[in-house]
C-alpha cells in the first residue's frame, strides 16, 4: 500500500508528543530561571511583612525580608529584581519628594540589596513618582490639575541620579512621559553612571490590570492615568513609542501588561536588537490565584503556561511575581 507521507495518514504530528521525554526534546521555547525578574515592594517603617490581600503570597516587605527574598531568588537562578518602594503616607507630597531623597525608602533598599547580593543579581528600580505624590499621579500637576511632562521629566532626572548613586544597575522609567528615556540617559551620564542601564517602559497600557497593584504600592491615585500611557485599543502607537525610546538610548524595551499584548510584544520582539522584556502584571497574578484558590483550575500549569505564552510571544525577560517560585520549579 502506498502512502503519501506529506497527509495523513503518513503525516501524524502526534508521534512528537508520544511521551514527556519526546515533548521536551522538540519543544519550540524553553523558560529558564535566567528569563525571570522578581518585582518586589519594600514599606517604610514596616517592622513585619505586609500581606497584599488581592495578591496572596505577596507582601510589602520589611528591609530585612526584602534582603531575604533577594537571596532567595538569587538562589533560585532569577537574573534580577525590580524594586518598588512604599513610603509613609506622611512623606507624600505634590512632587513626591521622597522619591528623590538619598535616604528615601527606594534608595534605601538599593542600598540594602546591593549590600546582600552585589552583582550576582542585576538591581533593577522603579522610576516613577506614583508612589510618591499625594495625588497618586506619575508625575508633577500643572495649575490645572493636568500632569506637567517636561516638569516631571526634571524629576525623573533627579530620581536617575539618587537611585544610580545607591547602586542600581537597571532604572525602569515607567511613568511614560515624553522624551523621558533621553532625559534620564544624559543625567545618568552626566553624574558618571554610564554603566547603569535603562529599561525603558515603551508599552505601558492603561489597563485594568493594575487594580491589585494599586493596594501593593500604596496608591493615593485621583483620577486615571489616560492621558499618559497608552490606548489599549492602538498597535502602531507602540512601534512609534519604540522607535523614540530607542532613538534616545534606551538600552532595554518592556510591554506591560504582558498577556492581554501578547500581539504587541510579537511585533516589538520582532522589530529590535535589544533585549525586550515584559511584566505579568498584578492583575494577570491575581487572576490565577483566584482562580487556582476556588479549584476552577490547575495553579502550577496555569503559571507555566502562562509563563511560556509570554516566552513564546518573543520576551527575553519577565517580570513575574512567580518568578522565585517559577525558577525553582524549573
Amino acid at each position: 500500500m502506498s502512502t503519501t507521507y506529506g497527509t495523513f495518514p503518513g503525516a501524524r504530528p502526534r508521534r512528537l508528543r508520544t511521551t514527556p521525554t519526546m515533548r521536551r526534546m522538540v519543544a519550540e521555547h524553553r523558560l529558564h530561571p535566567a528569563d525571570l525578574i522578581l518585582p518586589a515592594f519594600v514599606r517604610e517603617g514596616a517592622s513585619e511583612p505586609v500581606p497584599i490581600s488581592a495578591m496572596p503570597g505577596v507582601v510589602q516587605h520589611t528591609r530585612d525580608t526584602l534582603r531575604k527574598a533577594a537571596v532567595e531568588a538569587l538562589e533560585a537562578g532569577v537574573s534580577g529584581i525590580m524594586l518598588f518602594g512604599v513610603p509613609e503616607d506622611a512623606k507624600k507630597d505634590g512632587l513626591g519628594t521622597a522619591g528623590t531623597d538619598p535616604d528615601g525608602i527606594l534608595q534605601v533598599a538599593i542600598r540594602d540589596v546591593k549590600a546582600e547580593v552585589g552583582d550576582e543579581l542585576v538591581i533593577m528600580s522603579d522610576l516613577c513618582l506614583d508612589e510618591y505624590t499625594d495625588h497618586g499621579h506619575c508625575g508633577v500637576l500643572d495649575s490645572e490639575g493636568r500632569v506637567d511632562n517636561d516638569a516631571t521629566l526634571e524629576r525623573y532626572a533627579e530620581m536617575a541620579q539618587v537611585q544610580a548613586d545607591a547602586g542600581v544597575h537597571v532604572v525602569g522609567p515607567s511613568g511614560m512621559m515624553d522624551g523621558q528615556v533621553g532625559v534620564i540617559r544624559d543625567a545618568l551620564d552626566q553624574t558618571g553612571h554610564e554603566d547603569v542601564s535603562v529599561l525603558a517602559y515603551t508599552a505601558k497600557y492603561a489597563s485594568a490590570f493594575y487594580g491589585p497593584f494599586r493596594e501593593a504600592v500604596g496608591s493615593s491615585l485621583q483620577g486615571d492615568r489616560k492621558t499618559y500611557q497608552q490606548d489599549p485599543a492602538n498597535l502602531r502607537e507602540s512601534m512609534r513609542e519604540l522607535a523614540l525610546d530607542l532613538a534616545e538610548g534606551a538600552d532595554m524595551v518592556m510591554v506591560k501588561p504582558a498577556l492581554p499584548y501578547l500581539d504587541v510584544l510579537a511585533k516589538i520582539a520582532d522589530a529590535v536588537d535589544v533585549p525586550v522584556a515584559a511584566y505579568q502584571i498584578s492583575g494577570e497574578y491575581a487572576m490565577v490565584e483566584a482562580a487556582a484558590a476556588n479549584g476552577w483550575i490547575d495553579r502550577d500549569r496555569a503559571i507555566m503556561e502562562t509563563l511560556t505564552g509570554i516566552k513564546r510571544a518573543g520576551a527575553n525577560m519577565i517580570l513575574t511575581y512567580w518568578a522565585t517560585e517559577a525558577a525553582r520549579q524549573l
